[in-house]
């Protein structure tokens, strides 16, 4: 985990009920689950083995000891876990180094939570040196604490990464906006006790209490996250 969390974060009373905003990376504020999908597929080709369509449902989302310990079990691979991590992660670096391109309504409303000095952090399951990379382009100036799947105990679905980020910033997880667009995700978020917007990605996502569900970043703005701690956003 990195940070550079403010020193106080004291707040007005309209602005105190929203204490931070953490959110997911690749899917949610980056157009990259597809890149992933497309790295596992010609790493396993390389290993002589076609991955079938309907496992990214299974893997999107999720930590990569899941998402490769799944796809060695299916396909039969002979490639131990650290191995084949090790190809994941310096296939999807070389295909983000030349950037990465934002989700609609990343940048506005990454640039709005900065105007009005709303604690955000970065909560991934990917690891700190594909973070570190996608932040070249994302600007890792948006971000007062970051956390990466290789930096806690137990990644998502767990809620470590956002209890981890929340307590970073010394902030109640229930007064913590989360913006996640996957299912691994929402559930890490919601037992960690934070209220959520979910943003779809690869695989749908149905409302639920304490969850709002939206077609794209476009539709969220600190307002709507206000309103979702304060109840007034609404569950559909």
């Amino acid at each position: 985990m990195t940070s550079t969390v403010p020193a106080s974060l004291t707040r007005t009373a309209e602005e105190a009920a929203l204490q931070a905003v953490l959110l997911d990376m690749d899917g949610t504020l980056v157009d990259t689950e597809g890149f992933w999908w497309d790295v596992e597929k010609e790493v396993f080709a390389g290993l002589g083995h076609r991955l079938d369509e309907s496992w990214r449902d299974v893997v999107v989302g999720g930590p990569m000891s899941r998402s490769a310990g799944y796809l060695i079990d299916v396909t039969g691979a002979d490639i131990g876990l650290d191995e084949l991590t090790v190809l994941l992660n310096d296939g999807f670096e070389n295909r983000i180094s030349q950037g990465v391109p934002l989700m609609p309504g990343a940048e506005r409303l990454l640039a709005e939570l900065a105007v009005y000095e709303v604690p955000t952090a970065l909560v991934s399951a990917s690891h700190r040196r594909i973070i570190d990379r996608v932040l070249e382009s994302v600007g890792r100036h948006h971000f007062a604490l970051t956390v990466a799947g290789d930096e806690v105990a137990r990644t998502k679905p767990h809620p470590e990464p956002y209890l981890t980020a929340a307590a970073g910033f010394g902030a109640d997880p229930w007064r913590c906006a989360v913006i996640e667009d996957t299912a691994t995700g929402v559930a890490a978020a919601e037992a960690a006790g934070c209220r959520v917007v979910a943003v779809p990605s690869v695989a749908p996502i149905a409302p639920a209490a304490g969850r709002v569900v939206v077609g794209s970043l476009e539709e969220v703005d600190l307002a709507f996250l206000r309103g979702l701690i304060t109840g007034s956003s609404g569950t559909g």
